[in-house]
């Protein structure tokens, strides 16, 4: 089943909380992330892969799930459980023939005529972004709000795991607006303490 927290991994935010990735993801793993997203925009594809190979070493150990941000290359290569792709990465259809039937797919979108487009595609989950604002997004003009994340997830036939600015404070009313999962970066990549980070973000989902 797909829902739960979804961690989405930021070297440089955990670099400025003190924190290795690998730490990072074995302590959210620990206090129960069921999906952990590996972004290295700037890596070499060497130091990708073998930081992928690390966490899927530690997810296998908790029993969670490793997707690779868009890169099928560095998927294949460690056997990740899955994709997660971009509007502008390379489209689904072929993702799916080159990682085969069995494995997840995720695709971003940003709006309902993405949504729209994506209709009859092999994909198994949606990510709706950016839901709040973030360090990242200062342009406020494409945020979906609760509101537009509430009617993505009206009319997803996929689970929908919403994306941008999801943290503690907001992630009860993200969960009651029909998602069925957050993806969560600095609030635990950036933490004094990514497992009591986690833990609290998991009290509040299942309360």
């Amino acid at each position: 089943m797909m829902h739960g927290l979804y961690l989405v991994t930021d070297a440089g935010c955990a670099g400025q909380a003190g924190h290795t990735l690998p730490f990072v993801v074995e302590e959210a793993c620990r206090a129960g992330v069921q999906w952990v997203q590996v972004r290295e925009k700037t890596a070499s594809t060497r130091a990708f892969v073998e930081l992928a190979a690390e966490l899927k070493r530690i997810t296998e150990t908790y029993g969670a799930k490793l997707i690779i941000n868009d890169r099928v290359d560095v998927a294949l290569a460690v056997d990740a459980d899955g994709v997660h792709i971009g509007q502008d990465d390379m489209p689904p259809t072929m993702v799916r023939n080159l990682i085969g039937p069995d494995k997840i797919i995720g695709l971003s979108i940003n709006n309902l005529a993405e949504l729209e487009s994506a209709e009859g595609l092999a994909i198994d989950y949606i990510g709706a972004a950016t839901v709040f604002p973030t360090a990242t997004k200062q342009d406020t003009s494409s945020l979906l709000g609760l509101e537009g994340l509430r009617e993505i997830c009206r009319r997803s036939r996929w689970p929908v795991f919403a994306i941008g600015g999801i943290k503690a404070g907001n992630l009860q009313a993200v969960l009651q607006a029909g998602a069925a999962g957050a993806a969560v970066v600095s609030a635990i990549c950036g933490h004094p303490s990514p497992y009591e980070a986690t833990r609290q973000l998991n009290q509040l989902r299942n309360g």
